[in-house]
């Protein structure tokens, strides 16, 4: 058996090597972006791309699905420098460099999901002050609203640390496609709140949001409670103190039921001490502050063979974190799937601008969802 060093140095050798080859092959991958600019050639060419990588796993033997994985990365790649060369994503570039920043709060409407005390209340007034409020029933009414020109904003929640993501938010976002303007990791905090003549011996019900009974299912179970699903959280709060019943409580934040008039019987019934949900804020209007941390995206796959792979790869090679990927069923399409999906950058560096204008020429329903700040 050879020794460990003089392996190495085979190694170095053979890197040194396939630097070189690697720098000949962008060269010539260079030459192929002028040639399609100049005679308006797509930068894909699927086919192409295929027959490369079929043929790498053939001939890498017992290694060949390694080699694809390499030439995959090779390919992207090269495609990122032909996008560049032909200057991709023209129409997104001037949509980004068009945006204004956020207007100042005072005087605006934000609207919202429930009524005065729930938490998406409690996210809109951290968030702006100086707003007026515009309550609103459903998550759908609220895009509606700011469809509609009655709100300037809407404020939604999205995620729960928890409980997991809000689908039916996200199944709204793909559906409208409006901005993403601010978000807010917001902690949370639940209690059990009641009529002030009734004690906690008395409770056998508890009404709340789905989402928070969800957040609070180790303390439901421990005490043998029966849940009931209302529609917010302050709605619970409000319709316990309007229904006076004894042996009914609400799951609500310690806000709402000061609101409503009910006594607290305990706090920090959530699962998690640290139990966070996270809203954004919704424009049809793209806003965007020079400090801007996070990036929203949604889009569909390409039917080809590790295309999702592939994607995640650019994001990889610009060193780049992913922090949310969410998949959904396509409506009217069986078993395909669009994605929503968050990265933190700004969009006034380069090579995240490229990125976008790369995959708004490739990605199948493609839409930039805005770059704003995340308070946490």
């Amino acid at each position: 058996m050879r020794d460990l060093s003089e392996i190495r140095r085979d190694i170095d050798e053979i890197d040194s090597q396939l630097i070189d080859l690697f720098k000949r092959r962008m060269d010539c991958a260079k030459e192929v972006g002028y040639y399609k600019k100049e005679r308006g050639i797509p930068i894909l060419n699927q086919q192409r791309e295929d027959e490369i990588l079929a043929k790498v796993q053939e001939k890498g033997g017992e290694h060949g699905a390694a080699a694809r994985l390499l030439f995959t990365d090779i390919l992207e790649l090269s495609r990122a420098l032909q996008h560049n060369i032909i200057g991709s994503g023209q129409a997104l570039r001037q949509k980004i460099t068009s945006a204004r920043e956020m207007p100042a709060a005072k005087g605006i409407t934000v609207a919202y999901q429930g009524i005065k005390g729930a938490n998406s209340y409690e996210a809109l007034r951290w968030l702006f002050p100086e707003a007026d409020p515009i309550s609103r029933k459903t998550f759908e009414d609220v895009f509606n609203a700011v469809d509609s020109g009655k709100a300037t904003f809407g404020i939604l929640p999205v995620e729960n640390s928890t409980a997991g993501s809000v689908s039916a938010v996200y199944d709204l976002i793909l559906k409208h496609r409006f901005y993403i303007v601010g978000a807010l990791d917001m902690r949370v905090e639940h209690c059990l709140a009641g009529l002030k003549q009734a004690t906690l011996e008395d409770i056998e019900i508890v009404w709340s949001h789905p989402q928070a009974l969800s957040q609070c299912e180790r303390y439901i179970t421990k005490h043998e409670l029966t849940a009931v699903p209302k529609a917010n959280t302050a709605v619970a709060a409000r319709d316990a103190a309007k229904e006076k019943r004894l042996n009914v409580a609400a799951i609500c934040t310690p806000e709402a039921a000061h609101e409503y008039g009910l006594q607290i019987f305990e706090r920090g019934l959530q699962d998690d001490p640290y139990n966070t949900t996270r809203f954004i804020v919704i424009s049809k209007e793209l806003y965007i502050a020079p400090d801007a941390n996070k990036i929203s995206l949604c889009f569909s796959l390409p039917h080809v063979k590790g295309s999702l792979y592939n994607l995640l790869c650019r994001f990889n090679s610009l060193g780049l974190n992913l922090t949310k990927i969410e998949s959904r069923p396509a409506k009217g399409k069986d078993f395909e799937y669009l994605f929503y999906l968050d990265f933190t950058g700004n969009v006034h560096s380069e090579n995240v601008i490229s990125l976008l204008s790369r995959l708004s020429e490739e990605m199948p329903e493609f839409s930039f969802l805005g770059n704003y700040n995340e308070t946490t």
